[in-house]
């Protein structure tokens, strides 16, 4: 029996409908930018395999340093114990972020590092007796993970309607979506601030927070915002108090052309939440950031006001070696040289797609770009889905979402293969649209 009918009889994939899915295609291993399926087929992974691979597959490197740790210390408990890595990626964290962060408390996933960030702002308001701030802000579309919580700040995304009966409220506002040589951007941002404001002044001292997708709203369709409209949005949150959480899960570590999105939009959150590329997409780690006053909130001299929170896999010392030794190769003049190249392709190639194809609304930042093909197709679509598997006929892993075609590919992706994709996926989507 092949891999693929074996794997059909055990296992149940994640947002996959199986009764309209096919067979699983087998990957034999990664090299650099490309995937090599089990038939020796090779695809370009131009979505970094769901956002994580940010490096590229099976950097030597990344692998090296797992294997050095683990002939040392695979794993200890993190209550009352410590390491080495651990705290060498917390110093790096700290330092490479910048100065009004300082305390690192370390997950395993995306979706945990935002339910401790939503524990840690009611919490914070909790201890200092301000109970009554129990609400949340959010924006539409927006997407923060699966688990209750962040399924809750994420309910609008539209993929939790069977649980929306145990979400806790959210206060949801338009999201100022952005794109090339768009006229009414600047509109757009004043209307949302203007009823954000309106809501502040009735509901401020009842909030306890606001996450954002800073710059980039990845699973919502990378839906993108100016960095002005995130310096404006800080000003209006401040007189009431309320804290900002970033998710970075997705936009860190250079995907928005800086290290860090918060870096480039000129802001300071009190909370930031890492996780995806933290490992160069090795192994299962995340990490939840917040500044001073937010930690001193939770000391006390008994343990009620502590964050009782924690996962077995805490701080876990394979995945923080991963992530220092991802870290190192981040600030790499070589890497930084390819993130910038990356941005030009994306910048010189997207004016030029609606020459070829009916799009829409081209758009970019950083590593990241984005179209939207002139149809009303939901994710999951048979449209989208019979995109995918052109695309893969044509030797790329591109994954749409509904309407919306993404690029995100891995550092280390070349000039031409890039250049090539764009065409490669021209050619596929007016195969489908003639």
């Amino acid at each position: 029996m092949t891999i693929s009918k074996r794997d059909q009889a055990a296992i149940w994939h994640p947002f996959t409908q199986h009764q309209t899915t096919g067979y699983p295609m087998p990957i034999a291993r990664g090299e650099g930018a490309y995937l090599v399926a089990q038939d020796g087929k090779r695809y370009l992974d131009l979505i970094s395999s769901w956002w994580v691979n940010i490096l590229g597959h099976a950097r030597k490197e990344i692998a090296e340093a797992i294997y050095q740790q683990a002939l040392t210390l695979e794993h200890v408990i993190f209550a009352g114990f410590t390491h080495e890595p651990a705290v060498q990626l917390a110093e790096t964290l700290l330092q490479l972020l910048g100065g009004h962060f300082s305390k690192v408390f370390y997950s395993d996933n995306g979706s945990t590092a935002i339910e401790i960030a939503l524990k840690m702002a009611y919490q914070y308001w909790y201890n200092q007796g301000e109970k009554q701030r129990k609400r949340f802000i959010a924006f539409e579309c927006a997407y923060h993970g699966d688990t209750f919580g962040a399924m809750a700040v994420g309910k609008s995304s539209g993929f939790y309607t069977p649980f929306e009966d145990l979400l806790f409220t959210v206060d949801s506002f338009a999201y100022p979506a952005t794109w090339l040589n768009d006229p009414e951007i600047e509109q757009k941002e004043k209307i949302i601030l203007e009823k954000l404001s309106q809501h502040l002044e009735k509901y401020g001292k009842e909030t306890a927070a606001m996450i954002i997708e800073p710059l980039v709203q990845g699973a919502g369709g990378m839906r993108m915002c100016r960095p002005e409209f995130l310096q404006k949005l800080q000003a209006v949150l401040a007189p009431y108090g309320v804290l900002t959480i970033y998710d970075e899960v997705m936009t860190g570590f250079h995907r928005t052309g800086t290290l860090f999105a918060c870096h480039k939009a000129k802001t300071n959150p009190d909370i930031i939440c890492l996780a995806k590329g933290l490992t160069g997409g090795f192994l299962p780690l995340a990490a939840t950031i917040c500044q001073e006053k937010i930690y001193q909130a939770f000391l006390g001299a008994t343990f009620a006001k502590a964050l009782a929170h924690g996962h077995s896999f805490t701080a876990n010392p394979l995945g923080c070696a991963a992530a220092l030794a991802s870290l190192q190769l981040l600030q790499s003049s070589e890497i930084k040289a390819q993130i910038a190249k990356i941005e030009a392709i994306h910048s010189h190639m997207l004016p030029k797609l609606h020459t070829h194809i009916p799009v829409q609304h081209m758009r970019y930042c950083g590593t990241i770009a984005a179209f939207d093909l002139q149809s009303n197709s939901a994710y999951g679509s048979q449209l989208s889905q019979e995109l995918r598997g052109r695309f893969l006929e044509k030797g790329l892993l591109v994954r749409p979402l509904g309407n919306v075609i993404y690029f995100m590919p891995p550092y280390c992706v070349k000039e031409q293969e890039l250049q090539q994709a764009y065409h490669l996926v021209i050619e596929a989507i007016q195969g489908v649209t003639a």
